[in-house]
């Protein structure tokens, strides 16, 4: 099957899932699993969302993959702390070479991490490691932003 047509399919069943989610927490462990089921070379797939206690910090949400000891991370720190401070994407095609890169699993090579927006303020983010160099290709930052820009949109439909 072409990247294509698999990223169009995936975008279909995270549309339908924003429709049978009851919750937040419900549609982001949804998520998490359809990314990682259906794309295999992503590895481990979460979000961190901006923590209710302390604004300065993100806070790990649903996840698919292994244990993480980043259950926090400060809006200044690591590749999901530059994402959701400055609200851009960020790409690492290879995270050894990247300062900012808080190592999760020796297996990491890439990594992508897309803010998430609610009526134009970033409350969290998607993060996806990959065990492949440079596995993030312009089809997949396309989707890992519209998953985001879905979570988005759903938790202004239903915040929490």
């Amino acid at each position: 099957m072409s990247a294509v047509k698999e990223s169009t399919q995936v975008r279909e069943e995270l549309a339908a899932i924003t429709k049978s989610a009851t919750s937040a927490e419900q549609l982001m462990a949804m998520f998490a699993r359809a990314l990682n089921q259906r794309k295999l070379y992503y590895n481990w797939v979460g979000f961190y969302m901006i923590s209710k206690s302390n604004s300065r910090m993100l806070q790990l949400g649903p996840y698919v993959g292994a244990m993480t000891p980043h259950s926090l991370i400060a809006l200044n720190e690591g590749l999901c702390g530059a994402a959701a401070s400055t609200g851009q994407t960020v790409v690492v095609d290879d995270v050894a070479k990247d300062a900012r890169y808080l190592a999760c699993s020796t297996e990491t090579r890439s990594e992508i991490v897309a803010p998430i927006f609610v009526r134009g303020k970033v409350v969290g983010e998607l993060d996806i490691d990959s065990f492949m160099l440079a596995a993030f290709q312009q089809e997949d930052r396309e989707l890992v932003e519209y998953a985001a820009k879905l979570a988005g949109e759903f938790l202004e439909r239903h915040p929490h």
